[in-house]
Formats: structure tokens, sequence, C-alpha cells
């Protein structure tokens, strides 16, 4: 078990960071390179573990790649149908994104195949992927009613459905989506809110015929699609840890360049503006439909916010980094709305609190959410990531803040999503170990 050290420091002068490729946007890309008919060419792909189990899996699946590690990422597809029964269980480790989206593209083949992970993942629910795979058609199988992993998908001929969410996930609408490319007709998922829109995106790249009108989005079935050259801007939830960083130092001079902007992901901007935060946005324009930008954040005495409703699913990963900011800020912050965390790598709301409030923070949960009084000066502890990677990584920057010297225990879930943290936090002007 490896442990990340952080003790504060300033940076000599100013600072400028590229965060690594999104992981959303790199797992969709290789989904439906691998679906397409040619050839598709990514560029900045995150080479992350999570996104390195998505492709091992469809190479399993009969798609084949370059190797791991390089960049540019070329992934020869195979169709719409070309995928092939594995010869053993899909393993994505920690990847709840990548399961979801591969029981979609599983539930529209002509075979069945088994998909688990690690303990983690095992013991989060897929039943809301589950329900609306099996109305149109496909067979799943799961651990009791919530079908927890391993899960068992048979693909079958599926039929187009119009599907109301109860939630607004991004990782349920695009399972369905992904089954509804080999569904005749027109699938529709509907959802309360906004949630991220990078397969809907994508897939008009691709070729798919699909549209969006408020909060329902269809999708014709049966396109074909072609492989693409796509470029991946960097991820939002990982210059978010920066990004918070930026706006709590206020010895910090820090740009972050080429962000990804897409609205349904960079709520944190709103709700960090809510609290009185500066933040520049420059340099804007949109890479393969995608909106991206420079974030240069500022210094400013924070206030507290109540955060809550349809802004939820659009900073869902930020939580954690918010509850820090809130830590900061004059008054009582309240976050609502958040139920989903539960059900994270770990219970994001129990974990944020433990930690922050191992560091002096003046944190409580509530069912769906968190309430932080401040400003509460932080001070170092030993910290437990509870095997979850935003949680060890909200610890690393709260350690910028705290006197003394930050221990992150289980710091290797980090390499989940982010493997160049510590790299990238001690250009920040920390003094960061990794043991």
């Amino acid at each position: 078990m490896s442990q990340l050290l952080v003790r504060p420091g300033s940076p000599a002068g100013p600072v400028t960071l590229t965060a690594p490729g999104d992981k959303s946007i790199s797992h969709r890309a290789l989904i439906l390179g691998a679906l397409a008919e040619g050839d598709t060419l990514i560029h900045g792909l995150l080479q992350a573990e999570d996104c390195r189990r998505t492709a091992e899996a469809l190479t399993e699946m009969g798609a084949e790649m370059s190797a791991w590690g390089t960049d540019p990422f070329r992934v020869y597809g195979v169709g719409r149908q070309g995928l092939m029964t594995p010869c053993c269980g899909l393993d994505l480790g920690n990847s709840g994104t990548g399961l979801r989206l591969l029981m979609g593209v599983i539930a529209g083949q002509n075979f069945s195949a088994q998909l688990t992970g690690d303990g983690s993942l095992r013991r989060r629910p897929m039943d809301r992927v589950a329900e609306p795979l099996m109305r149109m058609g496909a067979l799943v199988e799961g651990g009791g009613p919530r079908y927890t992993p391993p899960v068992k998908v048979h693909g079958a001929r599926l039929q187009a459905i119009h599907y109301t969410s109860p939630v607004a996930s991004a990782q349920v609408k695009s399972a369905i989506l992904l089954a509804g490319l080999n569904a005749p007709g027109e699938t529709v998922v509907t959802e309360p809110a906004r949630s991220r829109d990078h397969t809907e995106r994508m897939l008009r790249a691709f070729g798919a015929q699909i549209e969006v009108e408020d909060l329902t989005v269809r999708l014709q079935g049966e396109p074909t699609l072609h492989g693409q050259e796509v470029i991946i801007p960097s991820d939002f939830s990982s210059a978010a840890f920066f990004l918070v960083a930026g706006c709590l130092l206020p010895s910090l001079d820090l740009s972050l360049k080429n962000v990804l902007l897409n609205p349904t992901r960079a709520g944190l901007l709103e709700a960090l503006g809510q609290m009185g935060a500066e933040i520049e946005v420059s340099d804007q324009r949109e890479v393969n439909a995608e909106p991206v930008g420079t974030l240069r954040p500022h210094s400013r005495c924070l206030h507290s916010a109540e955060i809550g409703g349809e802004i939820i699913p659009r900073l869902i990963d930020e939580v954690p980094l918010l509850a820090l900011a809130a830590t900061q800020a004059s008054g009582q912050t309240v976050i609502r709305d958040a139920a989903e965390l539960r059900v994270k790598e770990s219970d994001r709301l129990a974990t944020t609190a433990a930690a922050l409030s191992a560091m002096g923070a003046e944190i409580e949960t509530t069912p769906d959410g968190l309430v932080v009084s401040g400003p509460t000066p932080l001070h170092a502890a030993q910290i437990d990531s509870y095997g979850d990677h935003r949680i060890a990584m909200m610890a690393g920057v709260a350690g910028l803040l705290a006197s003394g010297e930050t221990l992150v225990s289980g710091a290797e879930c980090i390499a989940t999503s982010f493997p160049e943290f510590a790299h990238t936090l001690a250009q920040l002007g920390a003094e960061v170990e990794v043991r």
C-alpha cells in the first residue's frame, strides 16, 4: 500500500498546467472506435488504469488497438456487431463507467459475457442499467436485487424503448444508447435533469442520427459508425483539484490550459462562483464538438452557499472538492441532492466528512449531502483514501492548506484516473513524496 505525503509550500512563480485527457471521453472514444467501421485515431487518450481496463475488455472481445501507452492511440474498428465472445470474464478493475457502458454494448451483441471488477466495484449496484437493458430484450444476471458484479449480460435482438430514467446519470443513459445502436427504430431516454452528454456528442460525430431536446435524447437504431480522429481535452474533474487550490491559496498564480468546459461537466465553476470565487476563462474554442478553454483562478474570500438541485449531476465528482472549499468559506455551506455519492468507489459523503474532520473541519453528513461550517484552519493528519481516488487526491490538495505533514494512505488508487497527480501537485510548490 503506497502513501502520499504532502508538505505545503509556495511556487517560485506563475504555474501553467495541463491536466491529463478526459476520462469520460476516453472511455467513449475507445468503445465507439471499436464499434465503428475503419480506424479511429485518438490524441491525448487518458493512459490511466480505468481506461486501460476498458481497452483490454474490448480487446478480449476481438477489437485490435495500439500498444497501451502509445499516443496517438489507434483503434481498428470491427463494426457495430463485429465483437466476439470473450474467452473469459471481463475484469474492469475499479471502473464503473467501463462496466456500465460495456453492459450496454454487450446487450446488443449475439453473445454473452460476464463483467466484474475489484472489491470496490463488486459492491456497486448495476440495477439502474440492468433494468432498462432487460426491457430492451437482453437478459442480465447479477448479485441480489441490485445486480452487484459480477454481472452476466446475455446479448439479444433488442427492441427500441422510450425510457424515463429515475436519476440523471450519464452512465445509465449511455448504456441504453449504446444498446440502442443495435435496436431497430428509435431509442429514447428522458432524464429528470441534465447529465453528461459526451456520448451524444460523440455518437453524432461517428455518424449516428441523434437528437437532443431539453432532457430527452432520441437515437435512430442500426446506424453505420465511421472511425474518426479524436482529440481529447484535459479532464475537468482532474483540473478541478488544482482549480480549487488556486481559489484557496493566495500565493498561487495558476493557469490551467485546454480544460474541457462542457456545461454538463463544469458545474463546479458555477458553484464556486456562488461562493464568491473569481475564475477567468479565456481561449475558448471547440475541439471535436466539445468546448475547451483556459482557466485562471484567483484567491478570494469565499462565503457559504446552498448547492443542490439540477447542478449536482454536473459536479457530482467534484463534491469532495466543493466541501474542501467550503471549509475555507465564511458561514454554513449546505450540499444536498447528492445521495448518488453513497454508491461511488466509496461512500463519498461519509469518506469526505471523515477526511476533512480529521484535518479539523466542521463537517456533518446528511442522508443526501454535507453541511460544512467555516472558515476553519486545517491541520495535517493521516488520511485513509478508502480506496477512492477522488478522496485521496482531495486530501492531497487539502494538505496544501494544512499546517504540518499530511499523509494519505492507500494512494495507489490515484492511478485509476490520474497517475501523474503527485508530480503535478509538486508543481504548485508543495513537497510531495510517494512512499
